[in-house]
């Protein structure tokens, strides 16, 4: 058996979760194979909840492999900063009539670069995302974190903003994990070892992944 393909849109039997790479159609969010999304009012709810990505600005979000998505996580993008560096934050350019001459100048704007979600991360419910941020490979996001800064790999973070509240593993089996990289082998190698990659016995995928 080979599991699912990951171009299936609307996985049984779970109808409220899609395969985000066939649903997603803004060509600047880029999603890994098998990352999903959970919401039972439609898949559409996910391109909505990222917001403020303007094509002008230049930014890109880009999720791994195998990423579990729930309900009401929400992105925002580069879109949504204004202008820090002068007395007002208020973007009077935006109104026109005159007032476009205020428009910032090419380095005024907070720019913080792409957003980076690794591989197989979960996001729990209502997490809000910032821009720039990058999670780390196998991390976990509580439901209602913000999150401001980077994420470890395996590590679980929450509140808000949201801290570190535990390492998933120590510094060491972090490391051999990354390094096994199990969510870049072919499908038909995940099927076959999906006891080993659900367990916590490194050694045993390691020796697999050889």
């Amino acid at each position: 058996m080979h599991g699912p393909t990951p171009d299936t849109p609307y996985p049984t039997p779970f109808p409220q979760i899609s395969f985000l790479k066939n649903v997603v159609t803004r060509p600047n969010i880029e999603i890994g194979e098998y990352t999903y999304y959970d919401d039972p009012d439609g898949a559409h709810n996910f391109e909505n909840n990222v917001l403020y990505h303007f094509d002008f600005i230049g930014d890109r979000l880009r999720i791994g492999k195998f990423c579990a998505i729930a309900r009401g996580v929400k992105f925002i993008m580069n879109g949504a900063n204004h202008q820090m560096n002068g007395i007002s934050t208020y973007p009077f350019f935006i109104f026109g009539n005159g007032w476009e001459t205020a428009a910032p100048q090419p380095g005024e704007l907070p720019y913080k670069g792409d957003t980076v979600v690794g591989n197989d991360v979960w996001i729990g419910y209502d997490a809000l995302i910032m821009p720039g941020v990058t999670i780390g490979d196998g991390a976990i996001i509580a439901a209602r974190s913000v999150v401001t800064s980077d994420v470890p790999p395996y590590a679980i973070v929450g509140g808000n903003p949201a801290q570190v509240l535990r390492e998933r593993f120590d510094a060491e089996s972090v490391r051999r994990l990354l390094a096994i990289a199990w969510w870049d082998r072919p499908v038909e190698w995940i099927s076959r070892h999906l006891n080993l990659i659900r367990s916590g016995d490194i050694g045993a995928l390691e020796a697999a992944a050889r």
